[in-house]
């Protein structure tokens, strides 16, 4: 592939893909050389509980459904990715844009 081309991308999904996985929150880490998008789904309604020191919390019972590892260098490019989409999303939903 000649560097001074242009690149043209043709993405495909295959069918078990396409209906995704819905998830209620996505918890985002990194080590050295990697970031994980861990999107996880609750398994059931927050619950009052103690921890173990008896102070009072909402207990989530939840499941990693999808883990993305995306390299260090492609973070960037995730972040104005959803940046652009993000925009686009509030201009057509301005009543749900939050403050």
């Amino acid at each position: 592939m000649s560097d001074d081309l242009p690149t043209a991308f043709n993405i495909t999904v295959p069918p078990e893909h396409l209906e995704g996985h819905y998830a209620d929150f996505a918890s985002v880490w990194h080590n050295n050389e990697t970031f994980i998008l861990d999107f996880v789904s609750m398994s059931r309604p927050p619950a009052p509980t103690r921890n173990d020191d008896g102070t009072s919390v909402a207990r989530v019972d939840a499941q990693v459904v999808t883990r993305v590892r995306i390299p260090a260098a492609q973070v960037w490019e995730v972040m104005k990715a959803l940046q652009t989409q993000l925009g686009q999303w509030e201009s057509e939903h301005p009543e749900r844009r939050q403050s």
